[in-house]
């Protein structure tokens, strides 16, 4: 099984089976991998078999780690050379018919030449030809078996010859073209590194297998090398080159506590990590996996060209006899010209362009995507991201940075900046609530000893600084200690109305300073809703925050429609609302708390989904990294898989229609047809390939690697 005209024929001999829940094929590896109770195989096998095909079983172990290179018979595909020798002999055969030799020995010379080279060539076609007859399969093999059998019967040897051994290099180069699709996403394995440098139980360091460690085993990763396991940075400081998980080229600074995941490249500074996923799990693992999964879906248009190819080529076939029987008498030819036409139109025929067409662009958009950081679950979600016409996005953590940051902060009074910054620090410092956490990052000074602390659940901390008793709280608490004036209640709704969250610092008698805390926008939201809306989506954004808030990040990224005070149940709501009123809806969301919404939109995206099982496992496209302007090239890519789908079918049967006036009214040969047939898969396979252009620097490597310096400012150019 090695081109989807076999793997149509396989899957239309397994669908009747009833209990067989899904069919993964991998043309790459020639596998297929069958979901269906155990009692079923039987079945399946005696399917395969009736269908005309051998099979052999693979262990769970060999199935998940082989590279499809193994044990395998790839026939013709693996003989460069013999192909080459045998086109060499169909050349010879042409040379002798060409200089007009003629006599016995000449035709013998011809006929022994045309031979050898279809049997060099063809051996594996006939093989695979004879079967597909014998089970009453008209496929490509089949067709070009009965052609070239004709050919050598009306008395055609060198153009039979020179038909097999053209077949059979086109084959070869367009497999091996249609393989850069396949194994675009394998390539990231290679991203990982087979050893890693662990720890110990004496304090040593030792090479061991990456496959080898086990979780929370302690690894080192020097300057320049790969992260080879998914892991939490214990020790170090450094910069880590994420593009292969996130697509992001920019690397990002990782302290302890950061996760780090395989195949990332640290670049400055030596790191030590606790191990969080063997090899078989990390990240990346997970998304080759995914990938592949997605790669045994069939797209709308995929599902539509089988169809039409099972119609097409039976219909060719009874042209081709109609053409031999009948042009004699209508054409007043004679009967071998009339079979000679009729051969032509078999090989016109073939339908290889047309059903290469779409995996192979299908394959190529999936993986131009995950090369971006952008994980899509099946050539149906590629498809038809290119309708969405609107958008539901949560606020935290995808339109927002998802956690406080100090964005505003005053002296309320005479006091000093230094000595407030310090008095508020020290007493931030000492709670865990995020707010407080947001306000010591904000200030950036060092803290004092606060004596006598004490927490007030939901409202603030209070401690003695410097023998002065002072108190960190809310509005609330501040208001009922008496402590507000209007001035201050002004500026307190001020900001309340922006979405912030107020703390002040007071003393006994007097507020200090407040300190307003929100939830920022990301730096890239706003360019990815203009992008959306250039592309003709509407944004809606959906929060369970107040409205205040939503309104004020709305306003800020350029959302025009804001809904705050959402429960999840509303949510899903929202998006039936949505879906009524826009038609194709999508969802973008952290992939948790969203899942309702995200399962009920046409297409769920999940942010941030690096390491996160979660949104692997609910959402329809996962953006690896937290950037929304990800979803609009989702879009865009999928308008431009559409557009190279429907080229691709134009130029396939727009050049088979051309040569099929040609081969019954004209003068078109049989390895014209050979050419014309070929070159436009190749076309095909190449116009799909294009997906892939402009994403292939997204990965560094050791051939292609980080060029990094520094600025003056400490920043890094890349």
């Amino acid at each position: 099984m090695d081109c989807a005209s076999e793997e149509a024929d396989i899957r239309r001999a397994l669908e009747p089976i009833s209990g067989i829940r899904s069919l993964n094929f991998q043309l790459g590896e020639r596998t297929l991998r069958i979901l269906a109770p155990e009692e079923q195989l039987p079945a399946a096998v005696a399917a395969i078999r009736k269908a005309g095909y051998d099979i052999e079983p693979i262990d769970g172990l060999k199935a998940e780690h082989s590279d499809g290179e193994e044990d395998h018979d790839h026939g013709y595909a693996e003989s460069p050379w013999r192909l080459a020798l045998a086109l060499g002999l169909a050349i010879a055969a042409e040379g002798i018919e060409f200089a007009g030799l003629d006599g016995t020995l000449w035709k013998g010379v011809t006929f022994g030449l045309a031979v050898v080279a279809i049997w060099l060539a063809g051996i594996q076609v006939y093989k695979k030809g004879i079967k597909a007859a014998l089970h009453l399969k008209l496929n490509i093999n089949a067709l070009m078996a009965v052609a070239v059998t004709g050919a050598l019967a009306i008395g055609q040897w060198p153009e039979a010859a020179m038909v097999m051994a053209l077949y059979s290099i086109a084959e070869l180069i367009e497999a091996k073209a249609a393989d850069r699709a396949r194994n675009a996403i394998k390539g990231l394995l290679a991203l990982s590194p087979t050893d890693a440098d662990q720890l110990q139980a004496d304090g040593t360091w030792k090479k061991v297998a990456a496959s080898e460690v086990a979780k929370d085993a302690v690894l080192r990763i020097k300057p320049g090398e790969r992260v080879p396991l998914d892991g939490v940075v214990t020790k170090g400081n450094s910069a880590i080159n994420q593009a292969p998980v996130t697509g992001e080229s920019i690397p990002v600074d990782k302290a302890p506590g950061d996760q780090v995941f395989a195949g990332t490249i640290n670049e400055t500074a030596e790191l030590e990590f606790r191990v969080t996923a063997v090899s078989a799990d990390t990240t990346l693992a997970r998304i080759i996996h995914a990938v592949e999964e997605a790669q045994g879906t069939r797209a709308p248009t995929q599902r539509f060209v089988d169809k039409f190819a099972a119609v097409y080529t039976p219909a060719v076939f009874a042209i081709a006899v109609a053409v031999a029987v009948l042009t004699p008498f209508l054409l007043d030819l004679t009967w071998l010209e009339a079979l000679y036409k009729a051969l032509v139109l078999l090989v016109i025929a073939c339908p290889c362009a047309l059903v290469i067409s779409t995996p192979v662009t299908v394959v190529s958009g999936l993986a131009a995507a995950a090369r971006r950081g952008i994980l899509i679950k099946g050539g149906t979600y590629l498809e038809e991201a290119r309708k969405l016409k609107a958008i539901a996005l949560d606020k935290t953590g995808t339109v927002t940075q998802g956690k406080p940051e100090l964005v505003d902060w005053r002296v309320w009074g005479q006091g000093d900046e230094e000595s407030v910054r310090q008095l508020a620090a020290s007493l931030a410092g000492r709670s865990d609530h995020p707010v407080s956490q947001a306000i010591v990052a904000g200030l950036k000074v060092d803290a004092r000893d606060v004596e006598s602390f004490e927490a007030h659940a939901g409202r603030g901390v209070s401690g003695t600084v410097e023998g002065k008793r002072l108190t960190l709280a809310n509005h609330r608490l501040i208001h009922e200690r008496g402590l507000c004036s209007a001035e201050l209640e002004a500026q307190l709704k001020k900001h309340e109305s922006q979405g912030r969250t107020v703390t002040l610092l007071a003393d006994e008698t007097h507020v200090l300073a407040l300190f307003a805390v929100a939830d920022t926008i990301r730096e890239t939201s706003k360019q990815a809703i203009a992008d959306l809306k250039a592309l003709g989506v509407t944004t809606v954004m959906l929060t369970g925050d107040n409205a205040a808030t939503a309104q004020s990040i709305a306003q800020q990224a350029g959302i025009e429609d804001a809904r705050g005070d959402l429960l999840p149940e509303a949510k899903l709501e929202a998006i039936k609302e949505m879906q009524k009123r826009y038609g194709v809806t999508g969802m973008a969301g952290d992939g948790i708390n969203d899942a309702p919404a995200l399962a009920q939109a046409d297409i769920g995206f999940a942010m941030g989904g690096a390491g996160t099982d979660t949104a692997m496992e609910t959402a329809d496209v996962v953006i690896m990294n937290d950037n929304l302007q990800r979803v609009a090239e989702t879009v865009r890519l999928s308008r431009r898989t559409h557009a190279v789908l429907w080229q691709n079918i134009t130029l396939a049967l727009g050049i088979k229609a051309v040569f099929f006036v040609l081969a019954v009214f004209g003068t078109a040969t049989m390895w014209m047809a050979v050419f014309a047939d070929m070159g436009a898969s190749l076309l095909v396979v190449a116009n799909g390939l294009r997906l892939m252009r402009g994403v292939k620097d997204a990965h560094p490597t050791e051939a292609n690697p980080v060029v990094k310096s520094k600025d003056p400012h400490g920043a890094h150019a890349h």
